[in-house]
């Protein structure tokens, strides 16, 4: 079966052809490779172009986030007969045969529509970093960290989006990915509906991944703090509505202390992206919103 390769890049060419590179190795005959690039740089993006052999490169002129961003490279794996769509991090590796493990996980049980491998850290391999995890919209730690045993299919609420083996009948009957989380969500909101639809999502403990998160961006680390936090707004509002006004209550007060502890230490760029996540949580503002958080506007 025809199996698509998405990688997005965001003014991280060199992580994102080393990613390349990765999946080159591979075997698998069946294989189609898209690198999306998400409104990067003039400068990184020639890197990436002149880094690419068989890859195809799709270029978004406007960043279109996590979301939006792999929407155009899911839209051209169905358009090209791809019967399961690979959601890989450009920071994330998995070997061809964790990859055909996944894919072995789908093949043998219809039910499943979603799968993942269990997540360890790049720089420290013996370091879980999550095995699937719950519902964000109610769990302040929704990432699992008990790995399932090497042969068991473990059910959970959603893969995370760092590495994800996706049956494109999910997509045919569920949509694509909801690009108004535009970072962080989106996953968990496509494995929900995907389980509402009668699909199964789980970790194959047979299989494992290596994340090694970027460190390096100080305004990547405020937006992941921002999005991430405002995106529960959003997941409950879609899921939880006879819960949503109590739901964001609580979202507000387990904001509190982060946020206090922000203004304690005169760190004023951590405290406004707490206050922008739950102010725009509250009002509905959603989609990308990374200039605002950026510049600290609140209109």
């Amino acid at each position: 079966m025809r199996l698509g390769v998405n990688i997005l890049n965001w003014n991280q060419a060199d992580d994102t052809l080393k990613c390349v590179s990765s999946v080159r190795s591979w075997q698998i005959t069946e294989k189609v490779v898209w690198v999306v690039d998400n409104a990067s740089c003039a400068a990184d993006r020639d890197r990436l172009v002149a880094g690419l052999d068989k890859e195809t490169l799709l270029v978004s002129e406007t960043n279109r986030g996590f979301a939006g961003g792999n929407n155009l490279a899911i839209q051209a794996a169905l358009a090209a007969g791809c019967q399961y769509i690979l959601l890989l991090n450009n920071d994330a590796r998995i070997s061809e045969e964790n990859v055909n493990c996944l894919r072995q996980a789908l093949n043998d049980d219809p039910r499943l529509g979603i799968v993942g491998p269990t997540l360890w850290d790049g720089r420290n391999p013996n370091r879980l970093l999550s095995a699937g995890g719950g519902d964000i919209g109610t769990a302040v730690s929704p990432h699992l960290t008990t790995p399932p045993a090497p042969d068991e299919i473990r059910e959970v609420t959603y893969a995370p989006g760092t590495c994800a083996l996706i049956r494109r009948e999910i997509f045919e009957r569920v949509g694509l990915l909801d690009e108004t989380y535009f970072f962080g969500g989106e996953m968990a909101d496509l494995c929900m509906r995907a389980r509402e639809a009668g699909y199964t999502v789980a970790i194959v403990g047979g299989a494992k991944a290596f994340h090694t998160v970027d460190r390096s961006s100080e305004i990547r680390h405020w937006l992941h703090i921002y999005y991430v936090l405002r995106n529960r707004f959003l997941f409950v509002r879609k899921f939880h509505r006879r819960r949503q006004w109590r739901l964001f209550l609580f979202w507000t007060a387990q904001s509190g202390r982060p946020w206090l502890q922000a203004v304690l230490a005169g760190d004023w760029r951590r405290e406004r992206a707490i206050r922008l996540a739950v102010w725009d949580g509250w009002r509905g503002r959603f989609g990308g919103q990374n200039r605002r958080v950026s510049r600290g506007e609140i209109a």
